[in-house]
Parts: C-alpha cells; structure tokens; sequence
C-alpha cells in the first residue's frame, strides 16, 4: 500500500489531489462579499433585545452575520442592515442554519 492511499474494510482508495476550483458549487445563489453594519432582533415572549454586529457575506437565500449573541441553530431573528449605495435599511426575517463561533449563517424566509 502506497503512502498516497488509504485503506478502508472494502477497498483500497487512492487520495488523488484536487485542483483548486474544480469542485462544484452546490450553492443556489452565488455570495457576494461586504461589510456592513447590521443589527440583530431576537424576539422572545418577554421582550425584544437588539444587538449590533456585521454582515460579511450576502445572497439571494440569506446573509453570513458576525454579532455577540449566542443564538441556537434554528432559532428566528431578524436581521436589519443598509446595503452600499442606498439610504434606506432592509429588515428581513430570517433562521439561523449554522453557526461557528458568533459568525452565524442566516437564511432568509417570507414574511408571513
């Protein structure tokens, strides 16, 4: 067995490098990378808190937001920011996908 491959119960498979972008992107929007200031609503039966915070990445489908929050996968917040070149802010309802650290994957979903 080469130092190249790995062995598994079944087969021998052979680790063969990847070229950098040759993967596929499986994403459905592509991202679009900025930084702009954002503002976090988390609401909760007893009260509405507002954290600051920024947005790194933005799509059609959601938003990679960096606060100091510690929100749950899944949990509903609201996310609040100006994009470049407009005055008026955007607020749209969203759900927390993924996390790591503060940086949290938001996802965009309709207003009901």
């Amino acid at each position: 067995m080469s130092k190249n491959s790995i062995k598994s119960s079944a087969t021998v498979v052979p680790i063969v490098p990847v070229k950098p972008g040759t993967l596929l992107n499986t994403r459905h929007w592509p991202r679009h990378q900025l930084d702009v200031p954002v503002r976090v609503i988390v609401h909760s039966p007893e009260r509405t808190k507002l954290y600051d915070g920024r947005g790194n990445e933005l799509n059609e489908g959601g938003m990679a937001v960096t606060a100091g929050v510690e929100l749950k996968v899944g949990r509903e917040v609201a996310v609040e920011f100006t994009p470049p070149f407009t005055e008026l802010p955007i607020r749209v309802r969203g759900i927390v996908r993924n996390r790591a650290g503060y940086r949290y994957g938001v996802e965009f979903v309709m207003m009901e």
